[in-house]
């Protein structure tokens, strides 16, 4: 195995990021939209989470595909970002088709950031909006940290951020990820060092190596406010897979939120994980792939959560330095 040309979930061909941010309020949302609908999935280990049509995504419900993805900041108000992206894909015709009727299936979580240093006294709602322009900006390439729905997005004592990876299997399948890491736990050990070292490629977020000093015995950093969290994610492949089938790909995938974060999946975070499958590619080993890929979706997740900490940039008004401040001499 090995990235793809971008290291971005978008080397899942057809996928699609988009991100918009309002600075001010230091918050945003993140948008994972395919050339045409696509088979997804979620799995929930957090004790906290917010999410809005995931209860369609199981196996046994009508509706096997859905058209976008939606990450946001914002708590409960962030829900109303896939509102936002619902409007806009139905004035371009897109939608599950009921009687000629159009409606968009658009699932969405979101991460609390509301305690995170800006201005949250708006007049009106600015998820709604935010979600029209994350889903406008749609594009293949895009920046990783502090933007779209990472921007506002904090560790125990970090910056968060968003981050993303890919991996492209030997048998020419394609796995990435997309996460918006702000939990209540660490990203890194006290040296610095991320806790997804071992499954690094290159210095993707700095090649530091393992992280050293750390004693097992000593209760890790977690937040002083425990409840202002939630890692929220998204992994996606070009097979073709069932419903079933994407939902086991999202549980495998908890797993690299387990590595890269410490504590995870507490009673405080909402952690979740979508699974997106494009079907693009029919599964050459109906047995051994999607444990392959399981395994490759944990591996992306891992690396992306580093990724997203390791790209953080400061901001006036930051409670928390980023990485970079703290670590990198920036």
């Amino acid at each position: 195995m090995k990235p793809g040309a971008r290291n971005l979930i978008t080397d899942v061909a057809g996928l699609k990021v988009g991100n918009a941010a309002d600075d001010t309020v230091k918050t945003g949302v993140t948008v994972l939209a395919g050339e045409a609908p696509f088979v997804a999935a979620v799995h929930v280990m957090g004790g906290a989470p917010g999410t809005r049509e995931t209860d369609l995504l199981a196996p046994d419900k009508l509706v096997q595909e859905v058209d976008a993805l939606v990450l946001s900041g914002g708590s409960a108000f962030g829900l109303d970002a896939a509102s936002g992206v619902a409007d806009r894909l139905r004035a371009q015709g897109r939608g599950f088709d009921v009687g000629g009727q159009k409606v968009p299936i658009v699932p969405g979580a979101i991460a609390f950031d509301l305690l995170n240093g800006g201005d949250k006294n708006w007049a009106e709602n600015p998820y709604k909006r935010l979600g029209r322009e994350a889903l406008a900006a749609l594009a293949e390439d895009f920046a990783l940290g502090t933007i779209g729905a990472g921007t506002g997005a904090t560790l125990a004592d970090l910056k968060g951020g968003l981050g993303s990876a890919s991996l492209v299997l030997e048998g020419g399948l394609t796995v990435g990820a997309l996460v918006v890491v702000n939990a209540v736990g660490s990203a890194t050990g006290p040296d610095g060092r991320f806790w997804a070292a071992p499954w690094e490629f290159g210095a993707e977020f700095g090649g530091l190596g393992p992280v050293t000093g750390f004693d097992p015995g000593v209760e890790p950093v977690t937040k002083l406010t425990p409840r202002a969290a939630t890692t929220i994610a998204i992994v996606a492949t070009d097979a073709a897979l069932t419903q079933a089938q994407a939902t086991r790909l999202a549980v495998a995938a908890h797993d690299g939120m387990a590595r890269a974060l410490l504590p995870s999946h507490t009673p405080f975070d909402g952690d979740l994980v979508f699974a997106a499958a494009t079907g693009a590619k029919p599964l050459a080993n109906p047995e051994a792939d999607p444990l392959r890929l399981g395994h490759a979706a944990a591996i992306c997740l891992a690396r992306a959560i580093a990724r997203g900490v390791h790209a953080a940039r400061p901001a006036p008004g930051d409670p928390l330095p980023a990485w970079a401040n703290r670590f990198g001499g920036v």
